[in-house]
């Protein structure tokens, strides 16, 4: 084999995006696939059995949320019991008190449900995955595999888990790791990163396996874009099905950054936040106080950014800005950002698999 083969899983909230990169072979033909997010996979499941009058027994490992926990409390709302094991009930909150207060029964045991319909809770469908790779001849022998998932962290009782995330984002940025110090291999994902232990600890294939954050992921991976790669001063947009992250980058290093939930924003409100951030004027709390994670500014850049970059799948959210984003479509698929993002920290944190990658993807500028 001249080079690595990587499973690549951009885990969102409306889709996963999955790439199958094979070194050697043209990046434009590679094996790709959108498909429904885990949580809406969930979510859909939830809703049959509520349509079943069903109880439902919820097991496997703390996944992401959204879908899935509004399906569930709508289960509830019906008058159905919802069992959970406590790994599968800290999806719904870290503090197990919370899940028990929406009528989420903690159990230590499958076998404290009685007759309850089953469903296991996970971010990461392997099997399904390869089963459906093998269908189409696609070899599933991979050198290593890549996860990005949207993580809070196991906030303390009484500290908001927006507030807890956003926290750890300014840290990271603050040490100078760059976006690609947001990935770690499994044995290295520190301990409050709940949502990505949990995908190490779910995994049993053998492959090394790779996790990241998916906001950073997303951002390093529109820098794949030619027009973006070759701009100095750049601000990039990640509109999410249901998070959006904005970074502010000078010559790599981020200047600023600002995480919402894409629900609460208008085209005019994403404009005023957008426009503060390349100001250096963005207030942390007035974000926070829109129900939103925060802002970050580093620093003092040198002049104003010279693109605005939109990828992500709720990009129409700035069609007609009078701000003129430029829609980036790294390596012809604006939904692979992610997955191309995790190949480059995957690169720099293992160093054997970048000539492959950058064979394919070309050379990265450093942080």
């Amino acid at each position: 084999m001249s080079g690595p083969r990587i499973l690549a899983i951009d885990v969102g909230t409306g889709t996963q995006d999955i790439l199958v990169f094979e070194a050697g072979t043209l990046i434009e033909n590679a094996v790709q696939l959108i498909m429904p997010s885990p949580t809406a996979l969930v979510a859909e499941r939830v809703k049959q059995a509520t349509a079943d009058k069903a109880d439902l027994l919820l097991t496997g490992v703390t996944m992401g949320g959204g879908p899935d926990h509004w399906a569930v409390e709508a289960h509830l709302k019906a008058g159905l019991k919802v069992y959970a094991t406590p790994d599968a009930a800290r999806t719904f909150d870290d503090d197990l008190e919370r899940v028990t207060a929406m009528g989420i029964r903690i159990v230590d045991s499958p076998n404290g449900a009685g007759a309850a319909r089953r469903l296991e809770l996970r971010d990461v469908y392997t099997s399904e995955l390869m089963a459906a790779l093998r269908a189409f001849g696609v070899s599933t022998a991979f050198d290593a595999i890549a996860v990005a998932v949207f993580d809070h962290g196991a906030a303390p009782p009484g500290v908001s888990d927006r507030r807890f995330r956003f926290d750890y984002l300014r840290e990271q940025v603050q040490r100078g790791i760059g976006l690609t110090g947001f990935g770690f291999l499994a044995v290295e994902i520190p301990e409050r990163m709940t949502r990505m232990r949990a995908v190490a600890s779910s995994w049993t294939g053998s492959e090394p396996l790779f996790v990241m954050d998916t906001g950073p992921a997303a951002v390093l991976g529109a820098l794949e874009d030619t027009r973006v790669r070759s701009t100095e001063r750049v601000m990039i947009v990640n509109l999410g099905n249901f998070h959006t992250i904005a970074a502010l980058l000078e010559g790599r290093e981020i200047r600023g950054l600002l995480e919402h939930h894409t629900g609460e924003l208008t085209n005019a409100k994403l404009e005023g936040y957008l426009q503060a951030l390349a100001a250096g004027t963005l207030s942390n709390q007035a974000v926070f106080d829109d129900m939103g994670h925060g802002a970050l500014q580093v620093g003092t850049a040198t002049a104003p950014p010279e693109l605005l970059t939109v990828i992500g799948p709720r990009r129409a959210l700035l069609d007609g800005s009078r701000l003129h984003p430029y829609l980036a479509v790294p390596h012809g698929d604006m939904m692979l950002a992610g997955c191309f993002g995790l190949l480059r920290a995957l690169a720099a944190r293992w160093p054997d698999y970048a000539p492959g990658i950058e064979e394919q993807l070309g050379a990265q500028k450093p942080n």
